[in-house]
């Protein structure tokens, strides 16, 4: 019966559908998790070069960038003003001891409504695309490098209007009337590539970040497996290539992350002053303005911040999406097991 069980097993495909809900709970559980930490950052950074009229700040919890204008010290989105803080650990007993542990998840409600829908689209083609590449291809890790840029170019494109719809209501509060009304006028002078402004530093950023993090994943989870001698990944092994793959991705693309960090708080300053004789700059006339500025190091500044958000979101957000797939090819196998 056991040997029955295994080969139903190793046969057993999930669906679309379980491949969605697993990535859905691993967009959550990463959400919770890595919220907290860019809450405390920003108030930290916040304490330090306060906030004037029309200056914007960056939220990202390692799964989606959020765009927030402040103003004397304050948000029209969730932040508050910075407190006095001696450093990380005082920052995270204040904020819950003076207004509550609920704080520390300060600007979840916009990452869930944009991040899970996100990750499950990505997570899924990821899956559907590597599938059917290892069929053509002798190489999983070539197949799994080819999948992951293709899945992530592809939910970047189909969520880029969404991103500037959702950036623009946070800018200034609009009604759907008034949305309506600016999105057909940018279209209408710029055409329909307007709604797709800052894709171009998005893709440069996450496609290559994708790539490389599927391909050193599944080459990091191999070996593991053969150092452990384990016949498949245990969660651990997951969590542990996820963080690994995660790091190296994030170190190599970190200059682009920094670039799109700029300009989308040059957009969101644009938008707040109703300018609309300037235009953004480029992606490359940026990164050589930051060169220029800062040296070769400018491009790689803010290391350590992003490796302590991207490396557990890595590892949490693989770990349970696998859990979830063992889950459910399990349920699966089950299933047949009884109608045989």
């Amino acid at each position: 019966m056991k040997d029955q069980e295994k080969t139903a097993l190793a046969s057993t495909t999930i669906t679309p559908v379980q491949q969605i809900i697993a990535s859905s709970a691993g967009a959550l559980l990463t959400s919770l998790f890595v919220t907290p930490l860019d809450v405390v950052k920003i108030r930290l950074q916040a304490q330090s070069k306060p906030f004037i009229k029309g200056n914007c700040f960056v939220y990202c919890n390692g799964l989606m960038d959020h765009l927030c204008v402040c103003l004397n010290g304050n948000s029209k989105a969730w932040y508050k003003a910075p407190g006095r803080f001696r450093g990380t650990a005082d920052a995270f007993v204040q904020i819950v001891r003076n207004e509550g542990v609920r704080s520390l998840w300060s600007g979840l409600p916009p990452t869930l409504v944009m991040a899970i829908p996100a990750t499950a689209i990505y997570f899924t083609c990821y899956d559907q695309l590597r599938d059917l590449l290892i069929h053509r291809m002798r190489s999983t890790e070539s197949a799994c490098l080819i999948a992951g840029a293709m899945a992530r170019l592809g939910s970047a494109t189909l969520i880029s209007p969404l991103e500037l719809i959702r950036t623009k209501m946070q800018l200034r509060p609009l009604s759907y009337k008034e949305l309506t009304t600016c999105i057909q006028s940018s279209v209408a002078k710029e055409g329909w590539l307007s709604l797709w402004k800052g894709w171009s530093p998005t893709v440069m950023r996450d496609v290559p970040f994708s790539a490389m993090y599927w391909y050193n994943y599944e080459l990091g989870r191999k070996w593991l497996c053969q150092r452990y001698n384990k016949p498949e990944p245990t969660f651990t092994i997951s969590f542990a290539a996820g963080a690994a793959s995660g790091s190296i991705a994030a170190i190599v693309t970190l200059p682009f992350d920094v670039v799109k960090t700029r300009r989308q708080i040059e957009l969101g300053e644009l938008e707040v002053l109703n300018d609309s004789q300037k235009r953004s700059r480029s992606t490359w006339k940026i990164m050589y303005s930051i060169m220029s500025e800062n040296g070769f190091r400018g491009l790689f500044a803010g290391l350590s911040p992003r490796l302590m958000k991207i490396a557990p979101a890595c590892a949490i957000m693989i770990s349970t999406y696998e859990f979830g797939k063992s889950f459910f090819r399990k349920l699966n196998s089950e299933q047949q097991l009884k109608t045989l």
